[in-house]
């Protein structure tokens, strides 16, 4: 449904706020579509000067909503919303701000290397399960994660798949700051309006000058892209997917 997805303006601001709280966020190919959509227009309009990802309380994602995974695993095929998504976040133009409470989990932990500045709550945990669900990292996570977290820290994020603590990721630097629940989105929206304040073409060459560059990132993330399509519909993957599922069934 796509009002799982919610589009607001606030003057120069445009929030995209995931509303599933029954899933907890879990992503569906619906809501990547109009994610992608909301980033790519609101590029393309003067009047947007920054993007701000909210979740629901307790939720900012569970990831991708892994029906969609079992449909590929299991023979079918798509996904490809998936990956536009992500492409988008890539090549976003405008500066993106997230907040964050509770469960983070894959893209819902993904998402934020991409942001400029993420807040988080102490309630937050980050966590990257990929290699348990016998899949690989996506979103370029592999080549940002490393930059921003050293080689051991992004394997224990991206391999491990240890979570993170809101104060263990502010100190190794995936977030910018931790503040208590009642105060998230008060705290993003100001630090996006002081942002949509600046001049913009001077924080935008400010911006790109201190972004890893984009060709290296989307080489990275359509890499990623072909060993995760390959590793969905393995054995492998199959198995621990629908392991999974049998679980939350149970």
């Amino acid at each position: 449904m796509t009002d799982h997805i919610l589009i607001e303006r606030r003057g120069a601001v445009q929030i995209i706020r995931m509303n599933r709280p029954e899933k907890k966020n879990a992503l569906t190919r619906a809501m990547y579509a109009k994610m992608s959509a909301a980033l790519s227009e609101g590029d393309a309009d003067p009047a947007v000067r920054v993007h701000v990802f909210l979740g629901v309380p307790g939720a900012f994602s569970s990831g991708n909503d892994l029906a969609d995974f079992l449909v590929i695993a299991t023979g079918g095929e798509g996904g490809n919303e998936v990956w536009d998504f992500l492409m988008a976040l890539a090549k976003a133009e405008k500066p993106m701000v997230s907040g964050v409470d509770g469960i983070a989990v894959g893209i819902g932990t993904t998402l934020n290397l991409h942001c400029d500045l993420t807040f988080a709550t102490p309630r937050t945990l980050f966590r990257t399960p990929f290699v348990d669900l016998g899949l690989v990292p996506e979103a370029g996570s592999s080549l940002l994660a490393p930059q921003i977290l050293g080689r051991q820290g992004a394997f224990a994020l991206l391999g491990l798949g240890e979570g993170f603590s809101a104060e263990r990721a502010k100190a190794a630097g995936l977030i910018y700051d931790v503040v208590a629940e009642d105060a998230l989105e008060g705290a993003v929206l100001a630090a996006a309006a002081e942002i949509a304040a600046k001049p913009p073409q001077a924080l935008k060459i400010a911006r790109d000058l201190m972004r890893e560059p984009r060709e290296e990132l989307v080489a990275r993330i359509k890499l990623e892209s072909e060993h995760f399509r390959e590793r969905l519909k393995s054995d492998e993957a199959r198995a621990a997917l629908t392991a999974f599922m049998t679980r939350k069934k149970g």
